[in-house]
């Protein structure tokens, strides 16, 4: 159905409204926009098919082994409680994604558009109809505003302090929410709710979200958990119904089938292990022991 018949168009709606004084004479509107970005326009325009820096034709297969010390003893990141379990972020999504090759920019991933009126006292994210969980549920406009409340009300204060400026969440519809700012110069509002992390409110709605839990979450990302041992390991799987996995942000990327983060005692032991084998890629942030501590045969060996 074609809405444009059944309706005034915008530019003479707007005109009535400023004649009877309903809206100022310099309102602006703003247009929907694929990516946003702190200065300027972003790199990739409107029709970009895949970011520079990836292959979009990779192989996808294998699985990639990690280290990680001490524990774990819960599946939600988003509260202060426990400990979360390493690589947990892969099962969940923001409104938004950033490239890796420019600064300050984001780009549709949940949502499919971005409005934000030319004094950025707004920012108006439109949903894919097509974004679903991983049970199968769509994600509306009700788990975005969900996530915003149960995040500020009862996540980590960190979240509270980063969405202090937001004055008002509305729905403007199934697919469309509205987050309003209070009156400041904070250029960066939007692109803070862009990366707003997007729960089940089917699935949380219920439960304690303060709390430590196992329980495996309903996400809408690339990956879930498929099998898991406190103290030891956890393993995610490259999710094949995965919703969001032809999208342009996202092709050339989530290639790995299987993730796995082993779990040490300290960072001397996984070391040892690294040393040994016993996993893919290690990250080194003392310099010292970057110059004296991986002189060992694979090294040598080109392994």
């Amino acid at each position: 159905m074609n809405r444009a018949k059944f309706c005034f168009p915008g530019w003479l709606a707007a005109s009535l409204l400023i004649i009877s004084g309903l809206l100022p004479a310099t309102v602006a509107f703003a247009d929907p926009m694929h990516g946003i970005a702190l200065h300027g326009q972003p790199k990739y325009g409107p029709d970009f098919s895949h970011f520079d820096y990836v292959n979009p034709n990779a192989p996808k297969g294998g699985e990639a082994r990690f280290s990680a010390i001490g524990s774990f003893d819960t599946f939600n990141p988003f509260n202060i409680k426990g400990e979360s379990a390493a690589g947990i972020s892969q099962l969940f999504e923001s409104l938004m994604t950033s490239s890796a090759d420019e600064p300050f920019s984001e780009y549709g991933l949940i949502a499919e558009s971005v409005e934000i009126p030319d004094d950025r006292s707004s920012v108006t994210f439109t949903i894919r109809p097509q974004a679903k969980f991983n049970d199968g549920s769509p994600v509306t406009a009700d788990d975005v505003l969900f996530s915003f409340e149960t995040l500020k009300s009862k996540g980590s204060p960190f979240f509270r302090f980063y969405y202090a400026n937001i004055a008002k969440a509305e729905k403007l519809g199934k697919w469309q929410v509205k987050f309003t700012f209070t009156p400041g110069k904070n250029r960066e509002l939007p692109l803070i709710m862009g990366q707003m992390p997007v729960l089940s409110k089917k699935y949380w709605e219920n439960r304690e979200f303060e709390a430590t839990t196992l329980d495996i979450p309903v996400g809408s990302g690339p990956y879930r958990i498929e099998r898991f041992e406190p103290g030891r390991f956890i393993v995610y799987v490259r999710d094949e119904n995965y919703w969001g996995k032809d999208l342009p942000v996202n092709r050339g990327q989530y290639n790995i089938g299987r993730l796995r983060y082993d779990y040490y005692r300290d960072v001397t032991v996984a070391l040892e292990a690294f040393k040994a084998g016993a996993y893919d890629l290690r990250v080194e942030n003392v310099a010292k022991q970057w110059a004296t501590g991986y002189d060992f045969p694979a090294l040598h060996e080109g392994r």
